[in-house]
């Protein structure tokens, strides 16, 4: 079996240079250019007959990165390909976006060695538009990061949810115990909150709740105490470094800043605008006592609150 192998005697290089969908341009050890392909005029607005055999540097009107044209230099002394990292050259060439002429245009760059038929070696650019890829890159971050709120966040108030507390909760508790410090905890409840949605119906409770989340919020000032929406009308607040006296302090701010919403609850038994009753519950150094148990007292505080007639604070000592 006889196999022919046809060879083309002639290609048009320029053509095939110029239908490639990156951007090419060849210089010599002096800096001057050799090729200069479609791509790349497209790209910065300066044709083949301007650049062609001038010097690289001086065919921009902007003045080249000095990084960049010591990663020529290098890749023609050294003879060995150069990649030019896009997180730290950005934008090696001033080259721009067709659709916006004042977007530049993020690049990837590879410096090649190329030895020509008289033995001189020359730099051959390539590049390519990396801005796709960047924006996927920030899409896929921004996913994470939205599902990693999603996790950690209740949906409804923006606050964090009991999954996260559970959570921090365990660390704080721990730190506390092996630092010897003191650790307390709040927990608060909408007084009589059925008889509002009962009678306001599911979005004005839906508001109430981002209402008194938000109030809670603002009225904590320390940025490493936490609050988190615990159930459907309870929250649960937690004090590191945070004194039995100064926890009861913050909690009868909080309370005092929900009453002053004066948001109305016809409903109520004990008023007729929204109320909170909160439990305090303060873990000192030098006790001995588990995390459940800590957190039972403290709602078993939040109890005495309700029993004693809502609207207030009770202090439950471990």
């Amino acid at each position: 079996m006889n196999i022919s192998t046809v060879t083309p005697t002639e290609i048009d290089w320029s053509q095939l240079f110029n239908a490639l969908n990156i951007g090419l341009i060849l210089v010599d050890s002096n800096g001057e250019i050799l090729l200069w392909n479609e791509w790349i005029s497209k790209h910065s607005g300066i044709n083949y007959l301007s650049a062609i055999n001038q010097p690289l540097e001086l065919v921009f009107p902007e003045k080249l990165p000095a990084p960049f044209v010591a990663a020529i230099k290098r890749c023609i002394n050294t003879k060995l390909p150069v990649v030019l990292s896009n997180a730290l050259h950005k934008y090696p060439l001033p080259l721009y976006s067709p659709q916006k002429s004042d977007e530049k245009l993020s690049q990837s760059v590879i410096l090649n060695p190329i030895k020509d038929n008289q033995g001189n070696w020359n730099c051959l650019i390539q590049v390519t538009d990396s801005s796709a890829s960047i924006k996927r890159e920030k899409m896929l971050r921004d996913h994470s990061e939205t599902h990693k709120k999603d996790a950690t966040t209740d949906p409804l108030t923006g606050i964090y949810n009991r999954r996260f507390f559970d959570s921090h909760y365990k660390i704080e508790m721990n730190q506390a115990m092996r630092q010897k410090t003191t650790l307390s905890l709040l927990m608060l409840d909408i007084d009589f909150f059925k008889n509002y949605n009962d009678h306001y119906g599911h979005p004005a409770g839906d508001a109430a709740i981002i209402a008194v989340a938000t109030c809670i919020r603002t009225t904590m000032k320390r940025s490493s105490d936490m609050v988190a929406r615990y159930g459907g009308e309870e929250f649960i607040v937690l004090l590191p470094n945070s004194t039995p006296a100064a926890a009861q302090m913050l909690a009868e701010n909080i309370r005092s800043a929900v009453e002053d919403l004066k948001i109305p609850h016809l409903n109520s038994l004990i008023a007729k605008h929204m109320t909170v009753s909160i439990g305090v519950s303060s873990f000192l150094p030098g006790m001995v006592v588990d995390a459940t148990t800590f957190l039972k007292n403290t709602d078993l505080a939040l109890y005495a609150a309700k029993q004693k007639g809502r609207n207030q604070v009770q202090f439950l000592p471990l």
